[in-house]
């Protein structure tokens, strides 16, 4: 998509919102931003001077922000202009195509079609009707080469219905879903994102669904599942931690969320040609009643990267490389986590690792704290108290013998270790035919100073 483009279509919002049109300078500031320009360069290639362009700058994100209602900011605001010019165009009255071709996004006003039927296999010349307004930004991405073929075989040749995709915040969940779009979307007729963190009801996101993709068509269907079964459409629903409760066991929802959980019970046990990928912070309770009975669901727990996340420590200028594979075993691999630690190690060791991991018996916490609290306020109080224990054992735990007897019933142990292992804090390993379980690293030695030890059962 050209910049002038985006330029003309963002004069137009604002000419509407407000009655004016935007000024030589703002258009200098998205243009060069588009560009890839820092302030400085906008300001020495227009005579101004950096303080006026930033300030300028300020001034025009809180703008799109007010017209466009998103948070808008010089790190996002390309591919959200894109995508909000794309999402207008794709709902327009005479269906402008968005034609995806070799991972690019190209407009085309001509050429109406009817989707193909859903067993009739996709080809590079059909057009895949898109909207990602509401998917965040991919600045990043590390490889995840086996997650995505995974991923692609569930959806491609498996004809998965639902799929979930759960793990720490920050691990990447997004992202992968965001390059699986860029790989498979000539597969489909339709692909949209929408997140659920304003809390739409139920009834509000059918609505949108709908919206969306009747707009192409002579008869409007009566029902999203309706869509489903006609046509090839992939729904990604990101946040949706955000419908369930904080201070329960995992995975319960907000009462006024609930029927969101007979919704995708239905999107399991509907025959249909469509995909459904949830992306959460925790595992919804009645994905492990659908796998119990053999529904074309999958579950994917995104984890931490291996080598890959050297490619975080390189990337930061750290030294000592010998060493990255320990510092990122430290920190579970997690690509929030070790940007962190990796500016730490920058501002206090100069980039030495070697120096930074000299006492390893210790797991430096310092900026992570914040992200581990969030979690963790999510908790119920048995949960906490479970968790407490386990931050405080130095192996691996057999839950049938070391604390059921002394702390614990056993029902409450069981369900506050379900729930924990739903929201990715603890691990389950096996040794022989047995089954331990292991606090993640991290969390145990934050947890301590974070949630006291109850004394009481």
């Amino acid at each position: 998509m050209e910049i002038q483009d985006i330029l003309k279509w963002t004069d137009e919002q604002v000419l509407a919102k407000t009655g004016k049109h935007l000024d030589s300078l703002q258009k200098a500031i998205l243009e060069g931003v588009w560009e890839h320009h820092d302030y400085e360069e906008i300001a020495e290639n227009h005579q101004r001077s950096y303080a006026h362009v930033k300030k300028e700058a300020w001034k025009l994100w809180k703008l799109l922000s007010d017209t466009m209602g998103e948070d808008v900011k010089k790190s996002n605001v390309c591919s959200l202009l894109e995508q909000a010019e794309i999402s207008h165009i794709s709902n327009r009255a005479d269906v402008l195509q968005i034609v995806i071709s070799n991972s690019q996004v190209n407009i085309c006003g001509e050429n109406k079609r009817s989707p193909s039927p859903p067993e009739t296999s996709q080809t590079q010349n059909q057009s895949t009707i898109i909207n990602l307004t509401e998917a965040p930004e991919l600045t990043t991405f590390y490889n995840r080469t086996s997650e995505l073929s995974t991923l692609k075989q569930w959806i491609l040749e498996d004809h998965t219905r639902l799929i979930t995709i759960y793990g720490l915040s920050g691990m990447g969940k997004s992202a992968i879903a965001l390059k699986l779009i860029e790989e498979i979307n000539t597969e489909f007729d339709y692909i949209i994102w929408k997140s659920l963190n304003n809390l739409p009801t139920l009834s509000t996101l059918q609505t949108e669904l709908k919206d969306f993709f009747s707009p192409s068509q002579p008869t409007p269907l009566s029902t999203v599942i309706d869509y489903f079964c006609k046509f090839r459409c992939l729904v990604i629903l990101d946040d949706v931690q955000d419908i369930f409760k904080t201070g329960e066991l995992a995975g319960q929802y907000l009462t006024e969320s609930k029927d969101y959980g007979t919704f995708f019970k239905q999107i399991a046990r509907t025959s249909h040609h469509s995909c459904i990928i949830l992306i959460s912070w925790e595992k919804p309770r009645e994905i492990a009643t659908l796998e119990a009975e053999n529904r074309p669901i999958k579950t994917l727990h995104l984890k931490g990267l291996g080598e890959e996340a050297t490619e975080i420590l390189r990337e930061k200028g750290l030294t000592d490389e010998q060493q990255w594979l320990d510092l990122i075993t430290r920190y579970q691999g997690h690509p929030v986590w070790l940007n962190l630690i990796a500016s730490t190690i920058l501002e206090l060791f100069n980039g030495r690792v070697s120096q930074f991991l000299e006492d390893k018996n210790d797991i430096f916490i310092g900026e992570l704290s914040p992200i581990l609290e969030s979690k963790l306020e999510r908790l119920s109080d048995l949960e906490k108290q479970v968790i407490s224990r386990l931050a405080h054992q130095q192996q691996v735990i057999d839950i049938s013998q070391q604390l059921a007897d002394r702390h614990f019933s056993k029902t409450d142990l069981l369900q506050a270790i379900q729930s924990l292992v739903r929201r990715g804090l603890v691990e389950k390993v096996s040794e022989g035919e047995r089954s331990l379980f292991e606090l993640n690293p991290v969390f145990q030695q934050y947890i301590p100073n974070s949630i006291p030890l109850s004394n009481s059962n």
